[in-house]
């Protein structure tokens, strides 16, 4: 089969397009053959640095990078008992470590996939992977009935899910993007809508109960300015909150946290239930060849990606 390996950290030149044996299912896993892969920004930010590729992958060499996929189920190991050879499935495979997904079959433990309602496409099912996950893992636990919620990069990955998700639990959504982006935020159901080119969101959000912070940095310090006392945040490109921002949250009693997403397929079968609902709807906004895996990355790492982008096999 064919699939990039990456041997050494570096740029998109180091993924290299080759012939290798194809896998076979352990026990507890389904082999894919895969027709949609998303990628990621994550994908992005450890394919150049070993210290990161190490963190997230581990220390074995080649990588084979991805995480997300949509397919067709060909073989199972002997222990499975929720799919069979023909099952059309999706999910985010063994992340963080090594998910092998960008491949044309993946061996992936069957309790991190779901069956792909019949409704969806391999593209669309791919989406709603490891982007999707982030936002059901964080919203989930901390957003109730009635909560007002900033979502930064609303038009996003994450933050096109989150919006979707934090309205179906019954949320107020405040979303913050460029105005060019302002109807597609609207029509996920953002009640609110920030301009974060013209607008300071800090000086026009308040009475928020909860925040997504995409993006960290000074965005992450000025949203302690607009929660309620005792208010959330969880910033996902933040592992170690600043003095500032930890005295701050101290001294109002706000719960400043990093969620890194984990591969489940109880999640992922709530995220097929939304989908086939109609509830959550994915905005794939680029699709690529497999060849075009470089082109994919560097459409990632332009910063202007509104929704996903996929790799259609």
């Amino acid at each position: 089969m064919k699939a990039y390996l990456l041997s050494e950290a570096g740029g998109v030149e180091n993924l290299i397009l080759s012939e290798i044996e194809q896998p076979s299912p352990k026990v507890d896993e389904v082999l894919v053959e895969v027709k949609g892969i998303s990628i990621n920004p994550v994908d992005v930010k450890v394919r150049p640095v070993e210290e990161v590729l190490n963190l997230i992958v581990g220390s074995e060499r080649p990588v084979i990078l991805g995480w997300d996929i949509a397919g067709r189920v060909t073989a199972v190991g002997e222990d499975v008992t929720q799919f069979e050879p023909g099952d059309f499935v999706f999910g985010m495979v063994n992340f963080p470590g090594h998910g092998k997904c960008y491949a044309e079959y993946v061996a992936a433990p069957e309790a991190h996939l779901a069956k792909l309602p019949e409704n969806i496409s391999f593209e669309d099912a791919a989406a709603t992977t490891l982007a999707a996950l982030t936002a059901l893992q964080v919203l989930q636990p901390r957003v109730k009935q009635g909560d007002r919620v900033l979502i930064h990069a609303g038009s996003g990955g994450v933050g096109h899910f989150a919006i979707q998700i934090a309205k179906h639990l019954g949320a107020t959504v405040v979303a913050t993007s460029s105005a060019k982006n302002r109807d597609f935020v609207m029509s996920l159901g953002a009640d609110e809508h920030i301009d974060y080119r013209e607008q300071k969101f800090e000086d026009v959000a308040s009475g928020i109960d909860f925040v997504l912070d995409c993006m960290g940095g000074e965005v992450l310090l000025n949203s302690l300015k607009v929660l309620k006392d005792g208010g959330q945040v969880v910033s996902l490109p933040t592992m170690e909150f600043p003095e500032d921002v930890k005295v701050i949250a101290k001294q109002r009693n706000i719960d400043v946290s990093f969620v890194l997403v984990q591969s489940n397929g109880t999640d992922m079968n709530k995220l097929a239930g939304m989908l086939e609902a109609g509830v959550l709807k994915p905005h794939v906004s680029k699709t690529f060849a497999f060849e075009e895996i470089a082109d994919a990355h560097a459409q990632i790492e332009s910063g202007r990606t509104v929704g996903k982008v996929i790799v259609k096999l």
